[in-house]
């Protein structure tokens, strides 16, 4: 079989793969083009679960779905705990049966929450930069983002650009950089107000748009003249330098402000966001080829789901209370890496009767459960799915067929017969998705009803224009501990594939190369052995997100805005172990 699907992961980039004579090669024609990430060049060597097992015992994958519909029958309350560990559209098939069942389900993220908060705020909904409109710019600003690791299929974008960074770590983007900032974690928001600022002190602001799409833009100058430039500039690790050569790069200019999620993982994440916004608005960066500020998109914007949603109780994604429920059927995700305060996720879920995992790989979560289901790849079955920084739809044929597993679809199926709720064919739902795009002038399918350059038609608040901040939080942890960083790692996503069991320092600190260190917080501790960074700030500690153990420091306070994870909210010592 040789046709074309697409990679199930979460991540920016949404490969176009094609699958021939058992191996993943990229596409060539489009963004693609013709190589694939490190995860998906090995995604079949990295060992999964094949045979489902209940309490430690290996069992048929009948034995388990009897189990577990006699689970859900004889529990008074459950929860479906669904992570996005296939990003498919497909994978929400599960909400149908659980929600019309009456079970409770989440909200809330652990990822971008906050940030999108802000964009939506402030913009009124949240679009992005399509590939097309990034290559289209003059100047690319990666702010808190790492293109290497992260989006790799944009670097073939950049030639011939000048490039900023906004980065405390001086990431392979940043050595080759025309301007590389390497801020203060957390400092972001007064950076880009000093901007702001500045921007209108040199005459720099599109009168034209913020007249137009801004008219508040003067108030907002007041607020800027609340910093004071010397000591905050001092404080966060940036100078008067900084700023005007970063103005000087940008203008006259089309400019793409690309925005990662670690900028956001802070309480006032949604703040920091809506600060960057309010920049790119006062230099008129939307409507406008080849400019914008781009975060991630919101991938189902435009797209109605098919499934049967009642309105089913939900809890936080964030902190939830796992030991409230009798059962808990965990779903492509971790929660014992990736939740906030982990120690916390363990005491939950040691009260918790039933814990089913329902995944493709062994993890702390599977260690855990008491029934073990596993998954099908997005190989082995139908789906269709969206992207957060392309306006395409990417259809999923099934590309092999294996006896290992099940799929989302076909374990909902088994569950609604057994439990008389309805359910369509699985072609319907996914005729459903399809029906929501149309076909482009080069053949590809595209959500109905997005622009190609996004606010090309303004902004979507009540009154349509945008809308700044009105007060700045300047509380922040200034004691002479160290920032947390949780980066994606190069090598795995989240907690899946090949992490990284190291902490990372600067030389500078005193600790020596492989020694075993306590990195310890407010919320807990954890022993990891040191690797050398010199790109990092000697006041920042590196843990790479899905390092086992990373968030027995991170804490499970939400953020004002988003109901998302504030990861790098807790500042971290080091001590010899």
């Amino acid at each position: 079989m040789n046709t074309i699907t697409a990679c199930p992961l979460d991540c920016y980039d949404t490969c176009s793969i094609i699958y021939t004579d058992g191996k993943l090669k990229g596409l060539k024609e489009g963004f693609t083009q013709g190589f694939l990430c490190p995860h998906l060049n090995h995604y079949e060597t990295f060992e999964r679960i094949e045979k489902p097992r209940f309490k430690g015992e290996i069992i048929t994958m009948d034995e388990a779905l009897t189990h577990l519909v006699n689970i859900i029958k004889e529990s008074k309350k459950t929860l479906h705990y669904r992570g996005n560990g296939n990003f498919a559209l497909m994978q929400e098939v599960t909400d149908h049966f659980f929600s019309s069942y009456g079970a409770t389900l989440t909200n809330g993220t652990l990822c971008d929450g906050a940030g999108e908060a802000g964009i939506i705020a402030g913009r009124g909904h949240n679009d992005i930069m399509t590939p097309q409109q990034i290559a289209k710019s003059e100047v690319v600003v990666f702010w808190g983002r790492n293109p290497h690791t992260t989006s790799s299929h944009f670097l073939p974008l950049l030639k011939d650009k000048k490039i900023i960074v906004i980065d405390p770590v001086k990431t392979k983007i940043a050595q080759t950089a025309d301007l590389h900032v390497q801020i203060k974690p957390h400092g972001d928001a007064e950076f880009v107000m000093l901007l702001s600022r500045f921007l209108f002190i040199e005459g720099g602001i599109d009168k034209e748009f913020v007249k137009k799409y801004a008219p508040e833009y003067e108030e907002f100058y007041e607020l800027t003249q609340t910093i004071r430039i010397k000591a905050v500039l001092d404080n966060i690790g940036a100078t008067l330098g900084d700023i005007g050569k970063f103005l000087e790069l940008v203008k006259d200019k089309k400019v793409a402000i690309l925005c990662g999620v670690g900028i956001q993982k802070y309480l006032d994440g949604a703040d920091v966001m809506r600060a960057i916004d309010a920049f790119g608005v006062l230099f008129g960066l939307f409507g406008k080829e080849g400019c914008g500020v781009s975060y991630l998109g919101f991938s189902k914007r435009g797209i109605d789901s098919p499934f049967i949603l009642c309105e089913a109780k939900k809890v936080s994604k964030v902190d939830t209370k796992f030991g409230n429920f009798d059962t808990v059927f965990i779903q492509g995700s971790n929660p014992l890496n990736q939740m906030p305060n982990t120690s916390r996720v363990v005491e939950e879920l040691q009260k918790v009767e039933n814990i089913i995992y329902f995944g493709l790989y062994e993890n702390q979560t599977s260690q855990m459960a008491d029934l073990i289901i596993p998954a099908k790849t997005f190989l082995e079955k139908n789906d269709i799915r969206t992207s957060y920084s392309t306006h395409y739809m990417y259809e999923m044929p099934r590309q092999k067929v294996s006896e290992i597993g099940i799929s989302e679809y076909e374990l909902t199926k088994y569950l609604c017969d057994a439990f008389d709720v309805s359910l369509k064919n699985e072609e319907d739902y996914i005729a459903h998705f399809r029906s929501c795009a149309v076909k482009n002038e080069e053949g590809l399918l595209e959500v109905k009803g997005r622009e190609k350059i996004a606010y090309e038609n303004g902004f979507t608040t009540d009154n349509g224009k945008f809308l700044f901040l009105d007060e700045l939080d300047s509380d922040r942890n200034e004691s002479d501990e160290l920032y947390l960083l949780t980066c994606k790692s190069a090598t795995s996503l989240n907690s899946q594939f090949k992490t990284v069991q190291k902490v990372y320092l600067h030389p500078s600190l005193g600790y020596e190369e492989n020694q075993l260190v306590e990195v310890s917080s407010s919320s807990g501790t954890v022993l990891l052995h040191v690797a050398f960074d010199e790109r990092l700030r000697e006041d920042c500690v590196l843990i790479y997100s899905g390092t086992n153990g990373v968030n027995m420091l991170t804490t499970s306070k939400k953020s004002y805005e988003g109901n998302s994870a504030v990861f790098q909210e807790n500042k971290v010592k080091v001590t010899k172990a």
